[in-house]
């Protein structure tokens, strides 16, 4: 099932918790897409096999491209937050299970921190289709993050210089990146929608991601929003601003 339709992902008939007050205003938003990279994204990637399944459900590649488009139609801020491991990473003395196993399959790796060789298509590299909006000159993109949230790179000190208090966030994966992306954005004061639809989680024995990181963007963020409710909120925004 998809994010979009019934099933275990569809949304409580009933819900326990009030609706946040949340009023969407793109004169304060910014667009933030975590991990926009070929290894999550492509059939090429390391980590197709345990992402795959989710990513083409939800038609994550094709949604997050239409976040990029109609968030640049607005003039919004748009930030990315890569992961990138530089070889002096894997020296690290400990690590979580999946930290381990990013660094056993040399998921993110780069030959080094000040050099680009070997880093075009790689799986480092953004995806293809994404590069005309990330390499527009006017794309922030953040210093690498090195686990799962921001607080090990300037990606809310970006956000806070482009006078940015509202977040529309998506990419990359749901219970790891996305839910450590919004768990930190939340409590450094912003104001977080997820765009539920533009991620995936991972399916493994040990459980299903994407559908536990919904469970607690249900609990955590200011708005859940399909892309299509994005894109109708970004281009209402910028209809009126024209």
């Amino acid at each position: 099932m998809t994010a979009k339709s019934g099933g275990i992902y569809a949304e409580p008939v009933n819900p326990a918790l009030p609706k946040a007050d949340f009023r969407f205003d793109v004169a304060r938003s910014a667009l933030v897409v975590v991990d926009p990279q070929i290894d999550f994204l492509s059939p090429e990637g390391v980590s197709w096999g345990v992402f795959g399944p989710s990513i083409t459900e939800n038609d994550t590649v094709a949604n997050v491209g239409r976040l990029f488009k109609v968030a640049k139609e607005a003039q919004m801020p748009v930030a990315i937050s890569p992961h990138y491991y530089y070889p002096c990473d894997h020296g690290w003395k400990f690590a979580g299970p999946l930290e381990k196993h990013m660094h056993n399959i040399k998921m993110f790796d780069r030959k080094g921190s000040v050099t680009l060789a070997d880093f075009e298509g790689s799986g480092a590299d953004f995806l293809p289709a994404y590069k005309q909006y990330i390499l527009d000159g006017k794309t922030i993109i953040a210093s690498p993050h090195k686990v799962y949230g921001p607080e090990t790179n300037d990606l809310v000190l970006q956000l806070r210089k482009a006078n940015a208090s509202q977040v529309v966030l998506a990419g990359m994966a749901a219970n790891l990146c996305i839910e450590g992306h919004l768990r930190e954005l939340v409590e450094q004061g912003f104001e977080v929608v997820v765009v539920k639809d533009a991620t995936a989680g991972p399916r493994i024995p040990e459980g299903d991601g994407y559908l536990a990181a919904l469970i607690n963007f249900r609990f955590l963020a200011h708005a859940l929003w399909t892309t299509d409710e994005a894109v109708q909120h970004l281009s209402s925004a910028r209809s009126r601003a024209a």
